[in-house]
């Protein structure tokens, strides 16, 4: 009889593990994605670890990263542009009707300038567009360009200075251009290093000699950064 009982089970067994899996079982659900570990190097490591390559503007057009878009919270009626701004408010403006911004004070770290109103700043792209398009995002979909330009994920990818300063720097980089407070230089360095870290792009022989150069005058400077999702 417990023979018998056996071969029973087994045989149920084996009629169970040929039957057609359900859908409610075929698959575990998909894990959640992992989410990027905040990373900090010293500033010479980190801007060593950039790859370096030759830099390549074929093709470019500014309309290949859309911005400003519908910011981090799209119900609230304020575009990426208003978002930083309120971010990075000394003295928080007033949020009216269509997000528009009335009053609040700013501080413009390229050229050490205190800014109001709102409508006096420009956001700057810490690594630019075109600088972009020339380092690796050339190859990137629409998507991620567009994650690129409205990148709300690090503080440093985004930043509000003054008119002026924005269209002096314009698309070039620090072997090009540095913003001109004395205070300024280690800063820049390491948020362009971050920039750059975060969504994996490169840098060219000169511009990667004056990061060398300004971390070397910059050694307690730290580069924080979130790779890019």
């Amino acid at each position: 009889m417990m023979i018998m009982m056996r071969s029973a089970v087994t045989a149920a067994a084996a009629l169970l593990l040929s039957l057609p899996v359900t859908a409610a079982h075929a698959a575990a659900p998909p894990a959640p994605p992992v989410a990027a570990v905040p990373q900090v190097l010293p500033i010479g490591v980190a801007v060593s670890a950039l790859p370096i390559a030759t830099e390549d503007r074929t093709g470019y057009q500014r309309s290949s990263f859309r911005h400003w878009n519908a910011g981090a919270n799209p119900s609230d009626g304020c575009n990426t542009r208003a978002e930083v701004l309120i971010a990075e408010a000394l003295e928080a403006p007033e949020v009216g009707p269509g997000c528009t911004l009335t009053g609040g004070v700013w501080w413009s770290y390229y050229d050490a300038r205190e800014v109001t109103p709102a409508g006096a700043l420009d956001i700057d792209h810490m690594v630019p567009l075109a600088e972009a398009w020339d380092s690796g995002a050339s190859s990137w979909t629409a998507q991620r360009r567009e994650a690129y330009a409205n990148d709300l994920g690090q503080p440093s990818s985004l930043v509000a200075v003054t008119a002026r300063s924005n269209r002096q720097k314009a698309d070039q980089d620090p072997a090009e251009w540095l913003p001109p407070a004395a205070d300024a230089l280690c800063r820049y360095g390491a948020e362009w290093t971050a920039t750059k870290l975060r969504w994996g792009l490169a840098v060219d022989e000169l511009e990667q000699d004056r990061l060398l150069d300004i971390a070397a005058g910059c050694g307690d400077t730290e580069v924080e950064f979130t790779p890019a999702p």
